[in-house]
């Protein structure tokens, strides 16, 4: 008897944790969908931030872009390195027009990592050191990632060109896809971020 009121308890525990954890990932979830409406690639948005949301803590607009933009930056990270590692392939067959394509979309992306590496650091002083260097530090923010964006489309639509296989250019327009709607996604978070600070500072000095 008392073997099975053991057993009969372990099930309810773990069925009534189930759904606590169920409860607790379904709130979690509602909360990064609000946050995540006004930008161009919700579902995205959602599973960026979803594994950085607990029960516990909610992320706060700041903390949502600073997570939104490092995933950026490693997805940008991990295409320059996939890219790279390409163009040394085409080098080794000695196909000129093929590797100055992957060579020209190559340094596109690296500019890309750069912008979005600055706009990291950029981001994780706002708030810091002043309000009179927020707007400052808020503009550097967009101009940089509004500029990996465009590196992102340029390498999409153009430096590729036909001499690429396609196969190989699927895949890497695939990966500069994700880059550019991560960056998209920034930037809607970051504008969400920057209008609800502004608020706060309009009501604590009406």
């Amino acid at each position: 008897m008392v073997q099975m009121f053991l057993s009969l308890l372990v099930i309810s525990l773990t069925i009534l944790g189930f759904f606590g954890t169920v409860e607790s990932r379904s709130r979690a979830r509602m909360y990064l969908e609000a946050q995540c409406q006004s930008t161009l690639y919700s579902d995205l948005c959602v599973r960026t931030l979803l594994p950085y949301t607990t029960k516990y803590e909610l992320p706060s607009p700041q903390r949502i872009a600073q997570i939104s933009l490092t995933t950026c930056l490693a997805k940008a990270r991990f295409t320059k390195a996939y890219v790279d590692m390409i163009a040394k392939q085409y080098n080794k067959t000695k196909n000129p027009g093929e590797y100055q394509a992957l060579e020209e979309c190559l340094h596109q992306i690296s500019y890309g990592v750069n912008q979005i590496t600055q706009s990291v650091k950029e981001l994780q002083q706002m708030g810091k050191d002043g309000e009179e260097k927020f707007i400052w530090h808020e503009s550097n923010v967009k101009s940089w990632v509004a500029a990996a964006l465009t590196d992102s489309i340029t390498c999409i639509d153009g430096s590729l060109g036909d001499e690429v296989g396609s196969k190989v250019k699927s895949m890497i327009k695939a990966r500069l896809l994700n880059v550019k709607q991560l960056a998209s996604n920034s930037l809607g978070m970051l504008n969400r971020f920057t209008a609800r600070h502004r608020a706060s500072r309009a009501i604590k000095n009406p």
